[in-house]
């Protein structure tokens, strides 16, 4: 059964868009749609373009995750001309508060949009065949090369990763999403650190970040730990 927050409708162009400095050692991080096949198996290199570069570099592919729409890649370019993103953290993110979307929709690059976050805590089904979990909906405009791009909060801080658009044109309607940076960060350190992401199963659903955020504050005191919100029939935390 499909959950309610659960929406498929998703245009999800591929081969373009966008991508934020992670850090000083030149990892990039994108939407695996962006780099996904056909484009690994045309290349197994992608050309990425700095504002401060007068040309593109070569990035090599540093590991991806399909189920979250990750991806992170590495160039090599001289660090003063990387500008590593300010990282904030998406746990404290309130409905109405004011973020930036910056990308490349349409091949015009460099471009900022505004908006507000919609909603949090949005469900949408992933290019690789599994929901992402506890996505920012926003109004800020996401087109066609804004993939990957970077959602920001009114100081500048990444608080998300633009992924995908509810549209039926495949042009903004008002309804974006972003995968939200406390995801993006647990990914990306596995992807940087092991090539991949590495799992390990209990057999328990956990409480996304956002929601124990809530609970939290509901309760007037801290939770400390993961709060476990199902456990799986015949799984290990099951028996």
């Amino acid at each position: 059964q499909e959950a309610p927050l659960s929406l498929k409708a998703m245009e999800v162009p591929a081969g373009q868009g966008t991508g934020v400095v992670w850090d000083d050692k030149g990892h990039i991080v994108t939407n695996f749609h962006v780099v996904a096949p056909p484009q690994l198996a045309q290349s197994p290199s992608v050309k990425v373009t700095l504002r401060s570069a007068q040309h593109a570099y070569d990035a090599t592919i540093v590991g991806v995750e399909p189920e979250k729409d990750i991806a992170v890649l590495r160039l090599s370019a001289p660090s003063s001309e990387l500008s590593p993103v300010a990282v904030g953290t998406s746990a404290t993110l309130l409905v109405g508060q004011n973020v930036l979307a910056i990308g490349n929709p349409f091949g015009l690059d460099y471009t900022l949009t505004t908006g507000v976050v919609s909603a949090l805590n949005r469900e949408v089904m992933g290019v690789g065949g599994r929901p992402i979990k506890g996505c920012i909906q926003t109004d800020a405009a996401i087109n066609p090369g804004n993939s990957g791009g970077p959602l920001l909060d009114s100081n500048g801080r990444l608080i998300g990763i633009n992924t995908m658009i509810y549209s039926r044109t495949g042009s903004s309607s008002g309804i974006g999403f972003a995968i939200p940076v406390d995801t993006v960060r647990r990914v990306v350190n596995q992807l940087i650190r092991y090539g991949k992401v590495v799992k390990a199963s209990l057999g328990v659903q956990v409480a996304d970040d956002q929601v124990t955020a809530m609970m939290s504050q509901r309760l007037g005191k801290p939770i400390h730990g993961a709060m476990i919100m199902e456990v799986i029939p015949n799984s290990p935390a099951g028996w």
